[in-house]
């Protein structure tokens, strides 16, 4: 009789799993000594890729429900992952992605469409807004509860099933189900152990979201409200069904009055395309002034010059500081800008209700056949700054911000002021020094500049938008925006808070520590060493 096709591919998939376990006393001229303690360490391995495989495909199979949150249907979903962590995806406007736990399983959650009936209601008697968020959080709870007991299921399933197939024997088919529920207890107690609702402070966007993070709140919100994982949730799903119901583009990003928003760009290198990507920040987002850490240029020569006229019609202020591509004859023809504050050797102004001082780099190489970057003449630049922060401060006038192109001339300022900005490594760096000062390094807004062609792999587009205390003038948190180099259409936007902000005693200065550490929103192209300058 012909056997089934199925029941011949079980049969393939025993006789496979048969001979893992086979031990050598099985087989001619093979001693017995080692068999006994190699039999139960393969009847082990196979067990447990039964289980692993099993549960993984019953997950797969059934392991995701599709349950109402407010006005609006999702899917949410269990899937195996070495990362862990949670994805909220809401199309179509994109995704968002957040550190929430650490354990093999991601939960995955779609918000796909707005039920009409559900959203009518709204319509019809909008004081239900009022009541939503805690509507939405029983869904998820509700939602969330639902879904944990049809993934015990689902893995229970799917190993007792597998084994079944392959073992034939219900009381190893059993014992499989009993080791993968135990498998699925120990994740859900790993993600209990590393469960961070403050995950959803540091979210990353992806697709149009990232032209949208006041869907999450402002930085003055940030600070204050976010303190639950489920009411974020609720949240984020009630302005999502704000935004379906007013328009179908996204909405205009509200400032806060109390917040300051400074645009850090730096490396520009002749791209004209920067001045596009600028002008749209600083609409979308309200910027009160631009800093810009240098390299603006890529040879220093009178000819390009005109390449910095788009500067005047930014519409706001320009503070700039001389990077080792730009010359004298750049800084010359930029203080004749209404809009552009030079600094050098230390000078510092008041603008957009802050006080920034800087100064330009002591190095020139305006090709690449010339010399690198000195160091130590960087670093004796910035004690010179450093000595010109403590004079203002004892006079009465300490700045907020300082400035420089080389971060090795930002590091000597710490201590004297509680926020540097620098660039010049065409890499994002974020560190807090020894004495408080924190140091922030800006990636390239140009993408490395016209030279990018000649790399690999086109050079992403670094931006940073960064909001600071109007009444304390401290840094409160900074959103990450990355855009994809030449030729490429990707945009994320990754908002971050200094970890000070996220004691419990709320934003305040810069505490200082006895080493460096990373921010809490370390980027994640920051790596531990430093990066080489660029030529």
């Amino acid at each position: 009789m012909v056997r089934a096709p199925f029941r011949a591919a079980a049969d393939r998939v025993r006789h496979r799993l048969s001979q893992l376990v086979r031990t050598k006393s099985d087989r001619p001229g093979s001693g017995r000594a080692k068999a006994p303690a190699r039999r139960p360490f393969l009847r082990a391995l196979g067990m447990l890729a039964v289980v692993v495989l099993g549960a993984w495909l019953g997950l797969l199979a059934v392991g995701s429900i599709r349950t109402p949150v407010g006005p609006m249907d999702t899917d949410m979903t269990l899937r195996p992952s070495l990362t862990g962590g949670s994805r909220i995806n809401i199309s179509p406007l994109g995704a968002l992605e957040l550190d929430s736990h650490i354990a093999p399983l991601r939960l995955d959650v779609d918000v796909d469409r707005l039920d009409p009936e559900r959203s009518q209601a709204l319509v019809d008697r909008p004081e239900r807004f009022s009541n939503l968020q805690d509507e939405v959080t029983r869904d998820v709870a509700a939602g969330t509860r639902e879904l944990a007991v049809r993934s015990c299921v689902a893995v229970v399933s799917g190993a007792v099933a597998l084994g079944l197939v392959v073992y034939r024997r219900p009381r190893r088919a059993l014992a499989a189900g009993g080791l993968a529920l135990t498998l699925l207890a120990a994740s859900g107690v790993s993600a209990y152990a590393t469960w961070n609702p403050k995950s959803v402070l540091e979210p990353k966007f992806s697709g149009l979201l990232s032209s949208a993070p006041s869907l999450v709140g402002d930085a003055r919100s940030i600070v204050t409200e976010f303190d639950l994982y489920q009411r974020e949730l609720a949240r984020l799903v009630t302005n999502v069904t704000k935004l379906y119901d007013a328009t179908s583009t996204l909405p205009v990003y509200q400032p806060d009055p109390g917040t300051i928003r400074v645009l850090h760009v730096s490396d520009i290198h002749l791209n004209p395309a920067a001045w596009h990507i600028i002008a749209s920040l600083v609409e979308q987002y309200e910027i009160d002034v631009i800093v810009d850490s240098g390299d603006t240029m890529d040879h220093g020569s009178a000819a390009e010059n005109g390449f910095l006229d788009p500067i005047r019609d930014l519409g706001a202020p320009y503070v700039w500081v001389r990077g080792n591509h730009d010359s004298p004859v750049t800084q010359a023809y930029l203080e004749k800008f209404e809009n552009v504050h030079v600094l050098d050797d230390g000078a510092a102004v008041n603008v957009g209700g802050l006080r920034i001082a800087g100064t330009g780099d002591v190095s020139f190489t305006p090709d690449r056949t010339g010399p690198g970057g000195n160091k130590e003449a960087a670093r004796l630049e910035g004690m010179r700054l450093a000595s010109a922060l403590r004079d203002q401060e004892r006079a009465g006038t300490p700045a907020d911000i300082a400035v420089a192109h080389d971060p090795n001339t930002a590091r000597e300022t710490d201590g004297t002021v509680p926020l540097v900005l620098s660039g010049h490594y065409h890499r994002r760096i974020n560190e807090q020094l020894e004495f408080g000062t924190r140091l922030k390094v800006e990636g390239s807004t140009g993408g490395g500049g016209l030279r990018a062609v000649q790399n690999e792999k086109p050079e992403k587009v670094h931006a940073s938008v960064l909001y600071m205390d109007r009444s304390t003038r401290r840094l409160q948190a900074w959103d990450e925006i990355t855009l994809g180099g030449l030729g490429l259409t990707t945009a994320e936007v990754g908002r971050h808070l200094p970890e000070e902000n996220l004691k419990e005693g709320g934003p305040g200065s810069p505490t200082p520590s006895p080493s460096s550490s990373p921010s809490a929103g370390a980027s994640p192209g920051r790596s531990p060493g430093r990066p080489t300058p660029s030529p």
